[in-house]
This record gives C-alpha cells, structure tokens and sequence, in this order.
C-alpha cells in the first residue's frame, strides 16, 4: 500500500541524518519542508521532498495537503493511563482550600487510587483504559509510555501491567511499559516502610521480570514519599533484573533525586518543578534526559519546570502528559506543547522538538519515531488548513488534527 500526500504546505521535523535528541541551542532549529510531498509505503516513510522534486509514482491513495502541516506524531513519555474511576472530588476539595500533600495525608491521592484499582476487574480496568488510549491517539499521540503505580500491592501491580501489555497487543502504537510500584507507601505499611520496601525488591520486581511486563523502574522520589536512600536499593534491584531506571524527581521538593537519576543512568528524570542550579549542572553532559509536565503544574496550580533556563544551559528537554487521575486528568499532548510555550517561555520549535524527537528518546524509540526520516514509522499528524505549525500552540483552545496516520493507515 503506497499513500502520497502531496501539496503540504509545511513538513515539520524533517531529518535526512536522524539524531536521537537535540539540545539547548539546537532545540531552536525545527527543519522542515515548505510546499512538499510524503511517500508512506506500508508502515514506513519511503520518501519526501519538495514538490517541484515529485517523482513519478503510482500511489494507491492520494492524500491532497494544501493549506496543511504534516508532522510527526507525539510521544507522550510519561502517563498513568491505566487508573480504575477519577478523583474528581479531590479536585473540589482543593478549590475549596485543601494542598494536594494535605489530601494525600488524609487517604486521598495516590492512596484513593490505589484503592479504587485494587476493586477493579483486570476486564473493566482494561475497557477504561483502553478507551483513554483512544482518546489521545486521536488527539496525535503515537507512541506512550505507561506506569504502574495505583495498585501498590503485588497482585494489582501486575494487574495493571497486564492491561498495558494487552494495550500494547490491541494497538498499534508503541506502548512502553513503565514499574511504578515505589509510587508510594501503602496504608497497610505505613509503620512499616522497610517492608513494603523489602516487597518491592524481591517479590515485584522479580514477578514483573519473570513475566517480562515492564521495560522500565521507576520510583517517585520525593519528600514524603521516598528518600534518595530508597531510591537507589529499588534502582539497584531494578537494574539487576534489567529495568531501565525513569525516576520522578523534584515536583515538589529538590531532594537529590536529579543526581541519583545520573548516578544510575536513568533514561529520564521527570517533573523537575522545582529545579537548583546544582540539579541543572548535574544533568549537563549525560545521556539523562529532564522531562517537563506542564499540565500538571496547570491543573495543581504548582510551579512550572524552568524550561528556559534549563535548555539555555544546553540540556536537552522532553515534554510529556503525566496523564493521571489525581493531577494531570489529560492525555492532550496538543494542550501540553501550548502550556509549554505560553507559560514556560519556550518557543514552538523548541516544544515541537521536545514533543516528538526528545519525547521519543525518553522511551528509546528515536531509531523510528519522532522525526520524519526515511525507514521511520508513518505515524503522522495532518493539520487542518492553518496559517503555519506556530498556530498550533498560538489557538491553543482548538482542535487543530484532521487526521491521524498510524502505521501508515489513518486511524
């Protein structure tokens, strides 16, 4: 199956020698194209250029662009997607004054989740989040990562992983898979943190391993929550069963946690709201990636990670959802790159780049996503007719997609 689309007025992100991830003054360059075609043969991008350069060719579907840009899909390196219920009563508790710890301390938060998913049907909770995975594909998503984190017990960790590999299996996109279970301490241990702690080394790890469910370790390290000490033992044992470290790190608190995501390579260290100088120079020169989620510092009302600061100090920089029921209740990536350039001062080049080319690196997919490359998977956005790719953060409000190409079939 060969699909042409021709007459595009502006191909984004357009790399005939592919990188894995662009940093800090590169982050500024977008490459595209100006009135140009893309050749999708099967699942793969075959070719493009300009259309004086069209070359003869007999397509199956042709696909006319005018007016439109075309752009590679988003990867949302960091979600929760898999949730039983929402939380939406916690998010009238803190109109009505309450801080997000406060309703955590009170069996809220993560806790209230945890709760809700260890009463759910593995069946039910995969019909919930499959529907959510819908949704953001459609609204340009093309390649997630999703954590556990809401069972905290070793039957629902599983549980939820399950429904991520079962994710993975029924879509087409590349779903990586994310162990979350140090998320955070449940009710059952809570004057017990040595032993659920002691469950995660060498019961959950070794049952996600086992049964191959996650690629990934992750671990929110922050006050009240766990210490860098922590962080590393379950890092540590994660390594040993060849999970990746992705760690949470600095929302609320600097803590450390930025050095101990270097300390152990991680692949990406994700939130950083509040970030130090010492943080920033700690990520300079690493193959660690700093993940900014600014719809959660929207919907919490809380600090924006210091974006500007940070690429201008030449680290690269990621941009991801955290879509999840207790703080971030979106998987709209489109909404994401707006916040990033509106409230974060970055320009629309550099949050394009950070959620396509850098967003790929943070899951270990810039070999075939992210860019628009020859060989790399057609996962496409097609814009409706817009003055050009800066309108898209600029109206912020709208829906800007007309249509989604997965795998080289519009969805």
């Amino acid at each position: 199956m060969k699909i042409l689309i021709k007459n595009i007025k502006q191909l984004l992100q357009v790399r005939d020698n592919p990188v894995q991830k662009v940093s800090g003054a590169d982050m500024r360059s977008l490459p595209l194209l100006e009135d140009a075609f893309l050749l999708v043969e099967g699942d793969r991008i075959a070719d493009y250029g300009k259309m004086t350069d069209l070359p003869d060719t007999q397509a199956d579907e042709v696909i006319d662009a005018s007016g439109r840009v075309v752009l590679p899909t988003w990867c949302d390196s960091h979600t929760h997607i898999v949730y039983a219920g929402n939380r939406e009563q916690e998010f009238v508790d803190r109109i009505n004054g309450l801080t997000y710890e406060e309703i955590a301390n009170r069996g809220g938060g993560i806790l209230n989740s945890a709760k809700k998913l260890q009463d759910t049907p593995e069946d039910e909770l995969y019909e919930q989040s499959a529907k959510r995975l819908e949704e953001v594909i459609a609204l340009g998503t093309g390649a997630v990562e999703i954590k556990s984190g809401y069972g905290l017990t070793a039957d629902a960790e599983l549980k939820m992983l399950r429904v991520v590999k079962k994710l993975r299996a029924h879509y087409g996109i590349p779903v990586k898979a994310t162990f979350l279970g140090a998320h955070a301490i449940p009710a059952a241990y809570k004057s017990d943190r040595e032993g659920y702690i002691d469950l995660i080394i060498n019961e959950m790890i070794p049952a996600v391993a086992q049964e191959g469910l996650a690629e990934y370790v992750d671990v929110f390290c922050e006050k009240g929550y766990f210490t860098t000490e922590e962080t590393e033992a379950i890092l540590e044992a994660g390594k040993a069963f060849g999970l990746i470290p992705k760690i949470h790190v600095n929302q609320f608190h600097a803590i450390g946690g930025v050095q101990t995501g270097v300390k152990y390579n991680a692949l990406s260290v994700d939130h950083l709201e509040v970030m130090r100088d010492e943080d920033i120079e700690a990520l300079k020169g690493t193959e660690t990636i700093p993940v900014a989620l600014p719809s959660c510092s929207y919907f919490l009302s809380i600090p924006y990670t210091p974006a500007r600061q940070m690429i201008d100090a030449g680290l690269p920089l990621a941009l991801a959802t955290d879509y999840n029921p207790g703080s971030t209740p979106s998987g709209n990536m489109n909404f994401v790159v707006a916040t990033a350039c509106i409230k974060m001062k970055i320009t629309p080049e550099e949050a394009i780049n950070a959620a396509t080319i850098n967003g790929a690196y943070a899951m270990g997919l810039s070999d075939t996503h992210g860019s628009i490359s020859r060989g790399k998977k057609a996962n496409l956005i097609i814009t409706k007719e817009v003055p050009g790719y800066a309108y898209l953060p600029y109206a912020f409000g709208s829906n800007h997609i007309e249509q989604v190409m997965i795998n080289g079939n519009i969805n």
